[in-house]
């Protein structure tokens, strides 16, 4: 057995989940898939819906081409072929918010086919996600149900924003996995600039397919593409955390397996997840590809691109999170660790490297992933509302390296910037906190304090760690502003020798 083999254990023996993953992630445009009309998040009700978005008679759909290039990018991003030619078909199905009554989408021939990626565990041990397919197509609106007990609003706003939906293979074995797929998956989107990623925003939404099968059906799907070795799925559908994704797996996979070994048969649907309760609940029956009735959008020509077009996109990507990872431990000299958790989100990177430029880029790593981002979190802030900006700890870095601080007198440097703001530099030199390096003025400590304690220092030959205590008066009595690599040398000098 694998020691990343997720089993559940049943009434009747052990079972395993198998999932894929559908991630609609809203396409970063100022304009609509098919219209001009603005997405800006926020804005009032049906503020910002085009004739087309409304579906009015006569209006046609115009292809926006930045929605494509963010396309192409997001799928040179994830390792897959681009298919130079796509077409766009209509999808037909009824809800009060779809006005057209289908949705321009892709199903036999997407913009992007195959690709990879590569995800982490929380221990660290990796496992690849292979994706099917991404292809583009328009939002729907949103129904409000919750402002009048016996009426349901629409909003248009939402209806024509571009979304790719990104497809995995059945590939993801664990709820753990589930998430780390769409953290990394979120990460990419956000270094290729294509996708903000914010779920509360309704930015990144994952429906979840899960199945439950007995141990070793899973590994005979893989030798054989045979479908029929894994259970029926069903689909949990628009989940918007990575912990409610986690949440909502673990439940229907129990769910599925009571009701398998209580003699029932799992019925193939739509389910949603509740978040206030923790369980899904059926949304309706899984509807096959020939329910929606596809056919070519009559509308719009096939798209066909220049693959001069696709090769100069490819040529101006961004470094991504593993290219930069490597990097950091390559040229940096960063542990792995410290490297995958500053590669993991953009943000922290670019903070980091901006701290860390023509500095120590171990000791700028350390305060970006332990000092900043301890008080962060204690504070409930993210890496873009640090009242400490990337300059400002930089060259508090600097000071600390050059010896001009003491680590203890950065850690107070620090607090005054974090409530006060402020130049480090100048903060030192106003209050006094420079480092003592003048051996002298150590050494005259030192003398006095070992000659008050005549007795602690003879143990020190035979006990060397009890060095520490002197190591700490002599700190407490310069108030903390002593070279500590000064302190330790003239000591050993006098207590050891």
């Amino acid at each position: 057995m694998s020691d990343h083999t997720y089993r559940i254990a049943g009434a009747t023996g052990d079972w395993e989940i198998v999932m894929g993953l559908e991630v609609h992630a809203q396409v970063v445009s100022n304009a609509k898939l098919f219209s001009g009309a603005a997405t800006a998040f926020g804005a009032a009700p049906n503020s910002q819906v085009s004739l087309v978005d409304a579906a009015m008679p006569g209006m046609l759909p115009v292809i926006n081409q930045h929605v494509v290039e963010q396309a192409v990018k997001t799928g040179l991003g994830l390792n897959a072929q681009i298919n130079n030619w796509s077409r766009f078909d209509r999808k037909n199905y009824f809800y009060p918010d779809l006005p057209q009554g289908y949705q321009i989408s892709q199903f036999q021939y997407p913009i992007v086919g195959e690709g990879e990626i590569e995800c982490e565990r929380d221990d660290g041990s990796r496992f690849t996600v292979g994706i099917e397919r991404l292809h583009l197509e328009q939002d729907a609106g949103k129904s409000i149900h919750d402002l009048d007990p016996s009426h349901t609003y629409v909003d248009l706003n939402r209806s024509g924003v571009a979304l790719m939906e990104i497809v995995s293979r059945p590939h993801i074995r664990t709820p753990e996995e589930a998430s780390a797929y769409v953290s990394k998956l979120r990460t990419i989107l956000r270094y290729l600039g294509t996708c903000g990623g914010d779920m509360e925003k309704g930015q990144l939404r994952a429906d979840v397919n899960v199945s439950v099968c007995r141990p070793g059906q899973y590994e005979k799907f893989r030798e054989t593409g045979d479908f029929s070795h894994l259970g029926t799925r069903c689909e949990i559908k628009n989940v918007n955390s990575l912990r409610f994704i986690r949440q909502a797996i673990e439940f229907e996979a129990k769910r599925q397996i009571d009701i398998i070994e209580e003699g029932g048969t799992i019925d193939q649907e739509t389910r949603l997840f509740d978040a206030n309760t923790g369980v899904t609940r059926s949304m309706r029956s899984k509807e096959e590809a020939h329910d929606y009735r596809y056919f070519p959008d009559p509308d719009l020509l096939p798209l066909e691109l220049q693959q001069d077009w696709v090769d100069q996109i490819r040529v101006n990507l961004p470094e991504l999170p593993d290219q930069k990872r490597e990097r950091f431990m390559s040229d940096m000299g960063l542990s792995e660790y410290d490297a995958g958790v500053l590669a993991a989100d953009k943000d922290r990177a670019d903070y980091f490297e901006t701290v860390a430029e023509g500095r120590d880029p171990k000791l700028a790593s350390n305060w970006v992933n332990n000092e900043l981002f301890g008080r962060l979190n204690k504070e409930g802030l993210g890496i873009t509302d640090s009242p400490v900006s990337a300059d400002q700890l930089g060259k508090l870095v600097a000071l600390i390296k050059d010896g001009t601080i003491s680590g203890k007198i950065a850690k107070d440097v620090f607090e005054i910037l974090w409530s006060e703001g402020g130049d480090p530099a100048q903060i030192v030199e106003d209050r006094g906190l420079k480092q003592v390096t003048d051996t002298g003025a150590i050494e005259a400590v030192i003398d006095e304090l070992i000659a008050n304690n005549p007795d602690q220092a003879a143990q020190v030959k035979d006990k060397p760690k009890t060095m520490g205590w002197f190591v700490g008066q002599v700190m407490k009595a310069m108030q903390g502003k002593a070279n500590p690599q000064a302190v330790n040398e003239i000591l050993k000098k006098k207590l050891l020798d």
